[in-house]
């Protein structure tokens, strides 16, 4: 399972500096072999940290992870070119990181991985009824044998 998307990397960065990073033979185009491996490569760094806190792969991809991963990614791409703000991003994915494998933050899912429990609403337990308008000798009674 990835974390991310080639349609994610374009919705966030552009199809354009996607292309300018991937098109090392110049067709102009993303060079989907080239983005598909800087996200492996991202989703296994991610891994690292969260397989000391969650069962992998997670049944559901939280929307953080994506950004992460896309960060991630992004940083692999621009390789040994990163920009300041490039290279900021991808140290905050870490830092969150980090975070996580530490029990800081949590991804807010359940760390053995089980699927998300009911949240139709809220469930109530009314139990058994604790007065009855009998006494315990099974006549009936009124308030006054109570007080």
């Amino acid at each position: 399972m990835t974390y991310a998307t080639e349609q994610h990397m374009i919705d966030r960065f552009s199809e354009q500096e996607l292309v300018e990073l991937t098109d090392r033979v110049g067709v102009g185009r993303i060079d989907t072999a080239v983005l598909d491996r800087a996200l492996t490569d991202a989703d296994g760094e991610i891994n690292g940290y969260l397989a000391t806190r969650y069962a992998l792969p997670l049944a559901t991809v939280p929307i953080v992870l994506t950004r992460l991963a896309c960060d991630v990614a992004r940083y692999f791409l621009y390789q040994d070119r990163a920009t300041e703000a490039v290279r900021t991003r991808y140290q905050d994915a870490l830092k969150f990181l980090r975070n996580v494998a530490a029990g800081v933050v949590s991804l807010g899912v359940d760390a053995s991985n089980a699927a998300p429990a009911d949240s139709s609403g809220p469930k109530y337990d009314t139990g058994g009824r604790v007065f009855t308008r009998g006494r315990s000798d099974g006549t009936e009674g009124s308030l006054d044998d109570y007080l």
